[in-house]
């Protein structure tokens, strides 16, 4: 049975929006330090979630449990996986080398689930998180580049992939219920305060606000902190954790086509393949 358009339509504005967030990082940081990068991108977006939140008077947390549960979902989802991505990408591994490392989301957070919230796989399940990966793998086989100096990178990219999977869980399990705003405006301010000992003592903050920066940091602040994170906590709140994360098999494969868009890299029928296989992959964890 065909998925209506309805519940196609959040998942698929949700991976090309995060899926291309791994191309406008390598975009911005191009004329930035990461750390530096990282602090202006969510205290751009803590403001604007905040001004939101204010003229909507939307609830806000009642309790200081429920704000710290808030705030730790978003150290661990926006946080940690951020500032692991930026590290990575800025000691030299490609967009798509570290979006493929986070694609493995999925076969974690699916074991997560099963442990912490009850869920249960099947037979289908495991055999589309193993098309997943393997389609993945196809579409940044040939783009894959590893030397000394990317070991650092990986290593970042799998801190990154550790926060984005346990916050996944978290998030479901603690913050289902938050407000899109007044939640998000904690997460972003959590995160600001999470990166500001890294830009202080970490990094010597270097910006140059040409127009690739500030373009770069708007579509990170706004299309992938604010609306990206918004679709993908919608996503967790009304179903499934192991299925709502089988859609991160499709990063790399939006990184890949948005950086063929932009910056004209190269498409290979390894691509195709690999496209192939996740949507088959997809249609097995999620299908009745």
């Amino acid at each position: 049975m065909l998925l209506s358009i309805k519940a196609l339509f959040l998942p698929i504005v949700f991976i090309f929006l995060y899926g291309s967030g791994f191309v406008f990082t390598a975009y911005g940081l191009e004329n930035s330090s990461p750390m530096a990068f990282l602090a202006l991108r969510f205290f751009i977006a803590f403001f604007i979630l905040l001004i939101i939140a204010t003229i909507l008077k939307v609830q806000w947390p009642k309790t200081i449990i429920e704000f710290l549960h808030i705030s730790m979902a978003g150290l661990l989802t926006v946080g940690i996986f951020s500032i692991g991505v930026f590290l990575s990408i800025s000691f030299g591994i490609s967009a798509s080398l570290s979006a493929l490392i986070i694609a493995l989301q999925p076969i974690i957070v699916t074991f997560l689930a099963v442990k912490f919230l009850g869920e249960k796989f099947t037979i289908k399940i495991i055999l589309g998180l193993l098309l997943g990966v393997l389609g993945v793998a196809f579409v940044v086989s040939s783009k894959i580049e590893v030397s000394n100096t990317h070991i650092y990178g990986i290593f970042f990219s799998v801190i990154a992939l550790l926060g984005l999977s346990f916050g996944n869980i978290y998030q479901k399990k603690y913050c289902s219920n938050m407000n899109l705003y007044s939640g998000g405006a904690i997460q972003t301010l959590a995160s600001t305060i999470l990166v500001l000992p890294l830009l202080l003592f970490a990094e010597e903050i270097d910006i140059t606000f040409n127009s690739d920066f500030i373009i770069a940091l708007m579509y990170m602040s706004v299309g992938v902190s604010i609306g990206a994170l918004s679709l993908l906590y919608v996503m967790i709140n009304k179903g499934k954790i192991s299925k709502v994360s089988s859609v991160f098999y499709m990063m790399p494969v939006c990184a890949a086509l948005i950086s063929y868009l932009l910056f004209g890299t190269n498409i290979d029928i390894s691509m195709f393949i690999g496209i192939t296989f996740v949507l088959i992959g997809i249609v097995l964890i999620n299908k009745k």
